[in-house]
């Protein structure tokens, strides 16, 4: 009861620092799974672009299962906080159950997939670009399928912990398997020349502490108690679970779909330009744009993890009638993600040699170099309209409009991401990849400001609330 009464009448500048700074580290700290093990596979001279190339083709499979495990963990977390904002606890506890039997289950599907068809599943993602970077992916994606159901378990259970009030707890149980994935990366692949191996196993055993860390909090929740009949699967709570849910799935699943067309259109104009399509230079394309990717993905997990902190914050003001305070906070967040994308663009656009710099640049070719710079200051220049689109998707979201979060994310990743990516490359060859991020932010932006002007409607005009 403290902590609805904190949600209900705290001040939002308070609750947004509560919420969403540790949901921003903790998201921060699960992109560096994978962004490390890039970083030091890069510095690695036995791997270098090739190792590096490897990691941009897996990256997309690590995201299907982070999509099926944000899609329980957000749907459940919007659930918990509109019916502990309804004074509903026997529901919201019965839906942690319910998402922790479901976590486990699409789980150990997805991991029986991987294992049984990896050979087909990486060839889809471009894992062909060439022999060594194929043979390299394929030993990366075996460890790190092994490792999809502590990795779901720890995702899907720490937005359930933010929303039980505690998302202090989640940021650590994130960083504590993030930092031994640091530790243990470079001994892996420096001292016992492990290789992709190496980086992999890391990964795993960090993600085994997070989940396990989960699991110790599940038996001292605040807000409720699991009892043996919260875990029996009741369609209506799980459904309405997953419904709430479906925009961050498919808002994953789109970017995935968005990463395959990329990866494909890299590898096919890759070889058709006269540099790239050399076989010693093939790799180089996929590994640069996989690290474009890296660095977007760092931004993107800050303007997430603000609006997803929000989360509960939302849901229980929605829930509570207390639209004023819901409308505040809405413009809070849409202002501190453009200067979140303000700062990003100023990074890529000055700076975009020192980033190419920390994943090996120094023992590439000139023309890694090169085309990583033009591709840092091409694929990221409208970073500002990237980060409020991705906002407003989470915002929708919360307020539990999930068609409408869901349609905008899916025209963002599945229309315009994977349209353009197929299309510009016929007019500009390689470099219409690159072209494709900017072209579909800018014209998301203007769908995304019809949708914030409908909201702003819709909260009315309260009266602000204290802030």
């Amino acid at each position: 009861m403290d902590n609805q009464n904190f949600l209900a009448n705290e001040k939002i500048g308070r609750l947004m620092r509560k919420y969403a700074v540790p949901c921003i580290i903790s998201l921060l700290v699960g992109a560096l799974y994978n962004i490390v093990d890039q970083i030091f596979i890069a510095n690695a001279d036995y791997l270098g672009s090739y190792g590096n190339a490897a990691n941009t083709v897996v990256f997309p499979l690590t995201v299907i299962a982070l999509a099926i495990a944000v899609m329980v963990g957000d749907g459940c977390c919007a659930f918990v906080s509109l019916h502990l904002g309804q004074g509903e606890a026997a529901k919201a506890k019965k839906s942690v159950g319910n998402a922790i039997v479901m976590t486990v289950g699409f789980s150990l599907i997805l991991t029986a997939v991987y294992l049984l068809f990896s050979g087909e599943i990486l060839t889809v993602f471009g894992g062909t670009v060439n022999e060594q970077t194929y043979a390299l992916s394929k030993e990366y994606f075996f460890w790190i399928a092994l490792g999809i159901p502590f990795y779901m378990f720890g995702q899907a259970m720490n937005p359930v912990i933010r929303a039980d009030g505690s998302p202090r707890f989640g940021m650590i149980s994130i960083l504590s398997g993030a930092v031994a994935n640091i530790i243990l990366d470079p001994v892996f692949i420096f001292v016992f020349r492990w290789g992709m191996m190496g980086a992999a196993v890391a990964t795993v055993i960090g993600q085994i502490i997070t989940a396990v860390l989960a699991v110790v909090y599940l038996t001292r929740t605040k807000s409720f108690r699991l009892e043996k009949g919260d875990f029996r699967l009741n369609m209506r709570i799980a459904g309405r679970t997953l419904t709430l849910g479906l925009c961050s799935l498919l808002s994953q699943l789109s970017l995935v779909a968005a990463m395959a067309a990329i990866n494909n259109m890299v590898r096919k104009y890759g070889a058709l330009d006269p540099v790239f399509g050399q076989e010693e230079y093939a790799q180089i394309p996929m590994a640069v744009v996989g690290i474009v990717m890296k660095f977007f993905q760092i931004v993107i997990s800050i303007v997430v993890g603000m609006a997803a902190g929000c989360i509960p914050i939302v849901g229980f003001n929605m829930g509570a009638g207390r639209r004023d305070r819901v409308k505040s906070l809405f413009t809070r967040l849409l202002l501190c993600e453009a200067a979140v994308g303000a700062v990003a663009l100023i990074i890529v656009e000055a700076f975009p040699q020192a980033l190419i710099n920390i994943f090996g640049a120094a023992q590439e070719s000139v023309y890694y170099t090169d085309f990583a710079i033009k591709a840092f200051r091409i694929y990221l220049c409208m970073m500002i309209p990237a980060c409020v689109n991705k906002a407003s998707f989470i915002f929708l979201q919360a307020m539990g409009k999930a068609a409408a979060s869901t349609a905008l994310s899916m025209i963002r990743e599945i229309v315009f991401g994977v349209g353009f990516a197929i299309l510009l490359p016929l007019f500009f060859g390689l470099d219409g990849v690159l072209y494709s991020m900017p072209v579909s932010d800018i014209l998301t932006l203007v769908i995304s400001v019809i949708l914030i002007v409908r909201t702003y409607r819709e909260l009315g005009s309260a009266p602000k609330s204290t802030s």
